[in-house]
């Protein structure tokens, strides 16, 4: 799997970068229903513009859904959050459903990117697990249905490492010195070091900043480099013995090398949610409903887990993946967070990750 993480830091620069253009051109009907966010939409259109992470979606899923509904859909990718987000808000239209993380929600509707949900489509909801709903990015429900869900935490070769590595200070450890890697991301690098100190992941306090900048420089000198999902095959070789990692990459890598193991530190760390969102100027949300309700079936959702290798937030997909990501247990989500849109602060954590990679 690719890196997802990266966000939000330069958007506003990076928003001048993209023209305001129709993200999606083609063909298909003329879109006459209510817009996007209406309670009742109209009838079902013959296409659907999705944009989504690359690599992250079942391969039967998209040939299933045309062949059912009859709508042509038209899959976009984008490799990081940032791109997506950027091109949203510098007004590009077209799409029906994007696939935004906790923290670009935020952002998206803070710029009334997002349009309400029309429920009365989705008679799936249920399916999804409570879990995952109800978070600060969306506290109500009304603008995201999960797609998949990880939690950030450490992996290592319990072949090579006979103690299991229980916490972050295990980058601090020189004993494993060129052995360990974390993750080339600045939320998950920083956060880890604030959950260290016991702070939240989300601090904008400039003290807790520079205290996690400090031992971020510290643990540097013991990595042997940042790198995120391509650590899996050095993992795999034996390369790296230990690394920060996602939940879904180290289960990938142990289907490879057994020797592999993973488990969320005792401080605590990253819960992270994708989700999909209907923007407010789609030209098919009728469409882009009947996908959404899609994917909540139970044997699609396994599919799509399946081939990511990611946690499924549809609990009644759980009984048919032969080892699904187990939800998290009432002891790990205390510790975990739901990465939080940074503000005003984004510009001294952007200051703060550029001192810890030039040191």
């Amino acid at each position: 799997m690719i890196d997802r993480r990266a966000f939000l830091q330069r958007v506003a620069i990076l928003t001048g970068s993209f023209p305001i253009v129709s993200a999606v051109a083609g063909c298909g009907k003329e879109p006459k229903g209510p817009p996007a966010g209406s309670e009742t939409l109209g009838p079902l259109e013959d296409r659907l513009n999705i944009y989504n992470w690359s690599d992250y979606i079942g391969p039967e899923v998209i040939p299933g859904f045309e062949k059912e509904f009859g709508v042509e859909v038209v899959y976009d990718t984008f490799e990081s959050s940032e791109e997506m987000v950027a091109k949203l808000l510098a007004g590009a239209v077209g799409y029906d459903l994007v696939v935004p993380p906790t923290y670009a929600v935020t952002a998206l509707r803070g710029a009334n990117l997002l349009a309400q949900l029309s429920v009365k489509y989705l008679p799936n909801l249920p399916n999804l697990s409570s879990i995952f709903r109800g978070r600060p990015h969306d506290p109500d429900n009304r603008f995201t249905v999960p797609w998949q869900w990880g939690m950030t935490g450490i992996a290592w070769r319990t072949d090579r490492v006979s103690r299991p590595p229980q916490s972050w200070s295990v980058f601090l450890d020189r004993s494993w010195g060129g052995k360990m890697t974390m993750l080339d991301d600045v939320r998950d690098v920083i956060g880890a070091f604030l959950k260290y100190r016991g702070h939240s992941l989300n601090s904008a306090d400039p003290s807790e900043l520079e205290a996690a900048e400090r031992d971020a420089i510290a643990a540097k000198k013991n990595l042997k480099a940042y790198l995120s999902a391509p650590v899996k095959s050095q993992l795999i070789g034996g390369d790296v013995w230990i690394a920060q990692l996602w939940n879904g990459d180290a289960a990938q890598a142990a289907r490879e090398e057994p020797a592999i193991s993973w488990a969320l530190p005792d401080e605590g760390s990253t819960l992270w949610i994708d989700s999909l969102a209907v923007p407010r100027s789609a030209p098919h949300p009728r469409a882009a409903h009947e996908f959404i309700n899609y994917i909540l079936r139970p044997e699609i959702g396994a599919s799509i887990s399946r081939a990511t290798g990611y946690g499924t937030p549809n609990q009644a997909a759980m009984p048919l993946l032969a080892k699904p990501v187990p939800y998290p247990d009432p002891g790990q989500l205390a510790r975990l967070e739901v990465q939080t849109d940074l503000g005003a602060a984004s510009g001294l954590w952007d200051e703060v990750w550029t001192r810890i990679k030039t040191a």
